[in-house]
């Protein structure tokens, strides 16, 4: 058994802990979900250390859009910041095993990017919590505060997933020189994914007492620079740029339709204000309408591929669409625009409607005379 660590205890006497292998990958996995922060946050990031919510374990991830071909990833993690964290795990990887577990992760990451929805990850936090027991709303507000915006959450999970700004994490009770040269080596090259080891050791006293230590690998000062500055230039979006872009990537007609959704938003102020995303290829602005006593209410999204998009599960869970004779009225009334919500309240979709099918001024004056409807129905609930 290889050497240990020392405590020292209230009578001075020295406890020494052995050094233990784990007694199945399984138990490694459990850990993680019980004890999150066993990930290693604060070396991840030391100015600021990383918070996880789980959002699931063994996580399937699309192979295409066609075919139920799928891998099941360990864990799913989204940290503060909205950013994804796909965890493997492997107890002792040998050379032949870590060549499978590294491409195997990069596999789950490049498809996690083109296939993943941010409906089906939205599911599997939810099912995961109603596994354990827990309110959905309540653990989300346990990581982020009361005031949080969780619509404003996940649609930045989107976003980072579409912009290919996620993490990789493999896990290990000890990594090898030649996994942290690979590691090393992806963090470096690999932007604006981000690419560590975990190693935690298991030390064990003689009395039964257990004592974990998480060790980030990966984390070299040239990769650490990179990926700072790559953020500190993310593209914040905003009017004159939202709309420049708009124009130049979908052509006149559609930045018209979108400038004056935009300005029905605006024309509402102070009850209603526009939210501007972030990042370097997509983007947009969020429509959210302010309540007194009534967390804020986001109607839609209207991003930079050109189309508004709504999220049901935020309407229907929300008074007064979460009652089956509004859902209903609401399901009809978006059904005129193009927009297809699901039988029942609540379930997670995110319907959108394309600006061009717009191109008709009575169109887009029945859309916003929807959203009228809908903010005078939410006044009155």
């Amino acid at each position: 058994m290889a050497g240990g660590i020392y405590l020292i205890q209230d009578d001075d006497r020295l406890l020494e802990m052995m050094e233990q292998p784990y007694d199945s990958e399984d138990q490694l996995q459990d850990l993680l979900v019980t004890y999150p922060n066993l990930i290693a946050g604060d070396q991840i990031d030391r100015a600021t250390a990383r918070k996880w919510l789980l959002i699931s374990r063994e996580v399937s991830v699309p192979s295409d859009e066609e075919t139920a071909v799928q891998w099941s990833l360990d864990h799913l993690f989204i940290d503060q910041n909205a950013v994804p964290t796909l965890v493997d795990v492997r107890r002792t990887p040998n050379a032949a095993l870590r060549q499978q577990v590294l491409g195997q992760s990069i596999d789950y990451a490049a498809n996690a990017v083109v296939y993943w929805p941010i409906d089906s990850i939205i599911a599997f936090f939810e099912a995961n919590c109603r596994d354990r027991g827990r309110d959905p709303e309540q653990i989300f507000e346990e990581f982020l505060g009361a005031d949080a915006n969780e619509d404003r959450f996940w649609q930045k999970v989107k976003t980072n997933l579409q912009a290919g700004k996620i993490r990789l994490v493999f896990v290990a009770e000890e990594i090898s020189a030649e996994m942290r040269r690979v590691v090393e080596f992806l963090n470096e090259q690999m932007d604006p994914v981000e690419v560590f080891a975990l190693e935690i050791k298991q030390y064990v006293s003689e009395d039964g007492l257990r004592t974990l230590v998480p060790r980030i690998i990966g984390q070299t000062a040239e990769a650490q620079q990179k990926k700072s500055s790559a953020t500190r230039e993310r593209r914040r979006w905003d009017e004159s740029s939202f709309f420049a872009e708009l124009k130049a990537r979908r052509g006149a007609e559609e930045a018209q339709m979108a400038k004056e959704i935009y300005v029905w938003v605006k024309n509402q102020a102070p009850e209603m204000d526009i939210q501007w995303g972030t990042g370097d290829t997509y983007g947009g602005f969020a429509a959210h309408l302010h309540l007194k006593a009534k967390k804020p209410y986001q109607l839609f999204t209207v991003n930079i591929a050109g189309k508004m998009e709504i999220s049901a599960h935020n309407y229907g869970s929300q008074r007064p669409f979460n009652r089956e004779e509004k859902w209903l009225e609401l399901r009809n009334k978006f059904s005129s625009i193009g927009l297809s919500l699901p039988t029942e309240p609540g379930e997670v979709r995110s319907p959108s409607l394309a600006l061009f099918t717009l191109q008709d001024e009575s169109d887009l004056n029945q859309v916003i005379e929807i959203f009228d409807w809908v903010v005078a129905e939410i006044k009155r609930a």
